[in-house]
């Protein structure tokens, strides 16, 4: 007579197990602008954010900042990898589909990427953004300075 009871028990607790792990996965919530912008915010809490660009898929979103800096930031489940990028740090250049960046992060390889944004005016701001935070020397700079 106990067996029954046992077994009844076990089954109940695994039909429970499985509404409350189907209702956590509904409940879970794909990363948006907002958290991006927030996760950046505790990351670099000095930092202003100026504009921010998501790609086509929102999985990545790179963040344009009031210094003329630029950041990164790539969607890992529910959070962000952050990352500010550091002039001279970064290749850009433009993928075949006229839509996207191919970007070489020389400091975190394991970021690069194929980026492919909404449309091609968007890519071409992020590309000037990260062309701008590059700040390659100059011949001329050299020379004022002798």
């Amino acid at each position: 007579m106990v067996w029954p009871i046992v077994i009844l028990c076990i089954l109940l607790a695994g039909i429970f197990y499985m509404r409350m792990k189907e209702r956590a996965d509904k409940d879970r919530q794909e990363p948006d602008t907002g958290s991006a912008i927030l996760d950046f915010g505790r990351a670099f809490p000095d930092e202003a954010i100026r504009a921010i660009h998501a790609t086509a898929d929102e999985k990545a979103y790179f963040v344009r900042l009031h210094d003329g800096k630029a950041g990164f930031m790539a969607s890992h489940g529910t959070h962000f990898v952050c990352h500010l990028i550091e002039p001279g740090k970064v290749n850009v250049s433009n993928a075949q589909s006229g839509r996207g960046l191919t970007v070489h992060f020389f400091d975190f390889a394991y970021l690069d990427g194929v980026y492919e944004f909404s449309n091609a005016d968007v890519a071409a701001e992020v590309s000037l953004w990260l062309l701008g935070s590059f700040n390659p020397q100059s011949e001329f700079r050299a020379v004022q300075a002798n």
